[in-house]
């Protein structure tokens, strides 16, 4: 069993409020107190999750992150899905349909787990690509075209993840290939 640090705790605990008073939109006591019993349930209920460890070389990710970057790869990320949802709209919003699917397939050098859970929730969340699969350290990745996957591709994204936890920069996608193509089934 693991040990959950204090400073979790209280980051969570503040992140939840603030998304407690942005969806409810009160600020008086009542609503505050319910704040409060809300997210002391929900880090009540979380807190017996993340005392186990689900998967090997798991920590503490508050620990490790870097909380003075966070900012700035949430700021970047809003632009890549703003960027992504352009693109999307003009496939979608084009007579011919450009669509050219495609599954790709690469592996990444994370220093922990977490690193993978962002990669993976940040290609989703961006229009136009889908994380099909983690597997270690190999993803598959469905994407609505080529552009979709450029910023994996070019590694632009999986070292935005990595500024997250680490001022050592690497190269972090290798064994790159796009695996099929809506052609190859045709």
């Amino acid at each position: 069993m693991k040990s959950i640090s204090a400073q979790s705790l209280i980051v969570s605990f503040i992140s939840l409020m603030v998304f407690w008073y942005i969806m409810s939109g009160f600020f008086d006591i009542t609503h505050s107190l319910m704040g409060v019993l809300s997210v002391g349930t929900v880090l009540a209920i979380n807190y017996k999750l993340k005392a186990h460890s689900y998967f090997e070389g798991e920590t503490d990710v508050i620990k490790d992150l870097r909380l003075l970057y966070a900012p700035y790869y949430f700021g970047w990320l809003m632009v890549q899905i703003v960027i992504s949802g352009v693109h999307v709209a003009k496939i979608l919003l084009s007579p011919s349909l450009p669509i050219k699917t495609s599954m790709v397939k690469f592996k990444v050098n994370f220093p922990n787990p977490h690193c993978k859970m962002i990669l993976g929730n940040s290609i989703t969340l961006t229009p136009g690509t889908l994380t099909v699969d983690i597997r270690g350290d190999e993803f598959i990745v469905h994407a609505i075209s080529p552009v979709s996957f450029e910023g994996i591709a070019s590694d632009e994204m999986p070292q935005q993840v990595l500024k997250l936890f680490t001022n050592e920069m690497h190269p972090v996608v290798s064994d790159f290939k796009v695996i099929y193509t809506k052609e190859e089934l045709s």
